[in-house]
């Protein structure tokens, strides 16, 4: 799986961010300017916030408008469900559910839908691990 991962990572543009919080010191705002320095077009989800990072900030997955590669989540498990749905009727290529976020069923959706699925990790430190980039 990892090399698919690898793979993804390398190829993808844009990450959308559900649960982005607007608070400089969560864990969802530091990883979400470590994939902007990273060069990702990072698309920030939350119905609580007009905007975070300088960009619009959207209610829902299905509110973003445009092509989403990875969805990254920082969300309660209890509410991955149907944030997994929204990225599988979304096309996205990639569901990243962040450290203690555990959701077996919507896991075990996202994959029958065919979407490459992490859970219980951080995409920031997997991506700084990786070690992937051509010198």
């Amino acid at each position: 799986m990892w090399e698919e991962v690898k793979r993804i990572l390398q190829t993808s543009h844009s990450v959308a961010v559900v649960g982005l919080s607007p608070d400089r010191n969560r864990p969802s705002y530091q990883v979400a300017t470590y994939l902007q320095r990273a060069g990702y077009d990072v698309t920030p989800v939350n119905p609580n916030c007009q905007s975070v990072l300088g960009k619009r900030c959207y209610g829902s997955l299905a509110d973003v408008p445009g092509p989403v590669d990875i969805v990254t989540i920082f969300r309660r498990s209890e509410h991955v469900p149907p944030i997994v749905a929204q990225a599988v009727a979304k096309g996205v290529r990639m569901v990243w559910m962040q450290d203690g976020i555990i959701n077996q069923e919507a896991a075990a959706s996202a994959r029958a839908a065919g979407l490459v699925t992490v859970m219980d990790r951080c995409i920031m430190r997997d991506h700084a691990g990786l070690h992937w980039k051509e010198n």
